[in-house]
């Protein structure tokens, strides 16, 4: 006898692209009927009512032989709603009519003693996938999948590259990757030079390392990298502007931090991508509020001596790294 379709789904994990990519392939498979948006139900988690959630599952559905209910962070918010919410959800699932799929979307994996969690792995209507972030060892294959899912191919030295620039976001990482995909063509593939050319964060993630570098007052890293942006082309004013900004940044971001935000709002604040944000958030804890106001004072006095012609920019940049890292900047 054949295994009965699941009318029940808990999808939970860190992964919000694989698993909203889940959710968009269940829904696809409804458009068949053309009445997808007709049978289709989103709940927001945090506000439904055990009697809404109810009344969109048991639902007949519209021309069509499936209905689909989504359910966005309501597991994860159980606790909130009480026993009797719990009991009554726990009686409605292994209940839901045959034409009824039920998918509970959680933004953070679930604890394994969640009892619907329990329900769903013991009960024949019911399925459970996890979905957790790639490791970083395992980023470059994902990069390389993904190229293939968009019609190219990225080489290893590539992908290896956009991982440690990008790191995790996988929905940031994606529209790089079809970027890059799109610039190429289907001739060639995808290589380290495409990377540092098409993909701005590239040239900010070596200001980081320059930045990092002088928080750690480590001048022999700092010299290299900054002979590293010199020969990708970075002018040095332009290089002395990223460094300006990052600090900039930094003054903004400590400040912030003080004040009890976190990296998130951090970015909403400063309207900032992620990535940045986090990064700034890390590296602005190698700082003192006094040492990053000494910095930027080090910085405009350097932009001053350039533009009054007393220093080459070339000059300017490695005095600044030596002033930087030397035992001045360090007490």
């Amino acid at each position: 006898m054949s295994q009965p379709h699941p009318t029940f789904y808990v999808f939970h994990g860190d992964d919000e692209l694989t698993c909203a990519e889940t959710v968009a392939d269940l829904r696809r498979r409804l458009e068949g009927s053309g009445m997808a948006d007709l049978n289709t139900a989103v709940l927001d988690g945090e506000t439904v009512t055990l009697a809404a959630l109810r009344n969109a599952c048991e639902a007949l559905p519209f021309l069509s032989d499936r209905r689909l209910v989504i359910v966005e962070g309501l597991l994860s918010h159980l606790q909130q709603k009480g026993d009797r919410f719990l009991q009554g959800l726990l009686d409605l699932l292994p209940a839901l009519p045959e034409t009824t799929r039920l998918i509970f979307v959680e933004g953070r994996p679930l604890p394994d003693n969640h009892p619907v969690l329990q329900l769903a792995r013991r009960h024949p209507r019911g399925y459970v996938r996890r979905f957790d972030l790639p490791t970083a060892k395992e980023l470059p294959r994902w990069i390389a999948r993904r190229a293939r899912r968009h019609g190219g191919r990225i080489t290893p030295r590539a992908a290896a590259r956009l991982a440690a620039v990008i790191g995790s976001d996988l929905r940031l990482l994606d529209q790089e990757v079809l970027k890059l995909v799109t610039y190429v063509g289907p001739g060639r593939e995808v290589t380290e030079e495409d990377v540092a050319r098409l993909v701005p964060y590239v040239q900010q993630a070596v200001v980081f390392d320059l930045v990092d570098a002088l928080g750690r007052r480590d001048g022999r890293t700092a010299a290299s990298t900054l002979q590293r942006l010199l020969d990708g082309g970075e002018h040095p004013m332009g290089i002395l502007a990223m460094i300006v900004r990052q600090f900039r940044l930094l003054i903004q971001v400590a400040e912030l931090r003080q004040a009890g935000e976190n990296a998130v709002t951090i970015a909403r604040v400063l309207n900032l991508h992620p990535y940045p944000a986090r990064k700034l958030f890390v590296q602005s804890t190698n700082f003192t509020p006094a040492q990053l106001e000494q910095v930027y004072r080090h910085l405009l006095a350097t932009d001053a001596e350039i533009k009054q012609g007393r220093l080459t920019p070339e000059v300017a940049l490695d005095l600044l790294v030596a002033g930087l890292t030397g035992r001045t900047a360090a007490r």
